[in-house]
């Protein structure tokens, strides 16, 4: 719960697409909408509720039924975590499904590495001027993407991931373009991980943790996790760690931008993506693994 600024985390399923079309923005978690409904009414007539209101809220303020249910428990589904989260043990191939295979993560990492690499080329081996070399940099990075996105549509792929990251790095490549500046290729990005931060810690403020949600449906719990302490704590951890992850990646990449260093900029963006992410979802796992029991997951 990529062009080198877009921060597109790489977690996407796409054996998932063809079954049911996204809502807005992707959360991982998957049931339907009647073994929801029937998980939060089991819950609720035998479990203490922890979550706030879980005991008055009406079926008007809760977000498992109806159309709402089936379009988030889909997206759920086609998240990384929804890759991994009923496994009983993770496998390094089942790691590298959730974020997104080999093609995903080529996508996510080679045009923000050919635009590193070729622009630290051209102006710290060539000698040229860092606006001069910024064009070819930028140049190279726009055309890798467009080739990813043409081999999807060729061999008949789903293309929305290799889309979403040619917008992200065409629009990043605008930015920079227009400011003359090679460190502003990478401040979309900043603005991302802003967001989903943000977004996160709101869903916290209202106390319906949005990692909470995502594993709920995912596991057909639905919203009866509320009605239990330890999966309520749970999920409100799990939901800081991710919001950790956003702000550590705004922590550490801000003052590289400030100070004008994009080569260690452009490094850390790399390490901070792909591996940092992988890194996150293994903990969510093993997270979601302790508080769901083996017989519940293996039940779905």
């Amino acid at each position: 719960m990529q062009g080198p600024d877009a921060e597109r985390e790489p977690g996407h399923d796409e054996r998932a697409d063809a079954a049911a079309q996204p809502p807005a923005e992707p959360a991982p978690g998957a049931a339907d909408a009647g073994s929801v409904d029937d998980a939060t009414s089991a819950a609720a007539d035998d479990v203490t509720p922890y979550g706030p209101d879980a005991a008055t809220a009406g079926a008007a303020d809760r977000p498992d039924s109806g159309e709402f249910a089936r379009q988030f428990a889909a997206a759920a589904e086609k998240s990384g975590l929804g890759a991994i989260a009923r496994e009983e043990k993770l496998t390094g191939r089942d790691l590298l499904t959730a974020v997104g295979g080999v093609r995903g993560i080529l996508e996510a990492l080679l045009p923000g590495l050919v635009f590193l690499v070729t622009y630290s080329l051209l102006t710290s081996v060539a000698g040229q001027d860092p606006q001069a070399a910024l064009v070819p940099a930028l140049a190279a990075s726009v055309g890798l993407a467009v080739v990813f996105t043409l081999a999807r549509i060729v061999t008949k792929g789903q293309p929305t991931q290799a889309i979403a990251g040619l917008i992200g790095v065409i629009a990043s490549a605008a930015l920079a373009l227009w400011t003359g500046d090679a460190r502003d290729n990478y401040v979309l990005g900043f603005f991302t991980n802003a967001a989903y931060a943000v977004a996160l810690l709101i869903s916290l403020l209202v106390r319906w943790p949005a990692i909470g949600l995502i594993v709920g449906f995912l596991m057909g719990d639905g919203v009866a996790w509320r009605e239990d302490r330890r999966k309520y704590r749970a999920a409100q951890f799990l939901t800081l760690v991710w919001i950790g992850l956003f702000v550590a990646r705004l922590v550490v990449q801000v003052p590289l931008y400030l100070v004008d260093n994009v080569e260690a900029l452009g490094v850390t963006r790399l390490l901070m993506g792909v591996p940092l992410y992988a890194l996150v979802l293994v903990f969510t796992w093993l997270v979601v693994r302790a508080v769901y029991p083996s017989a519940a997951r293996s039940g779905e």
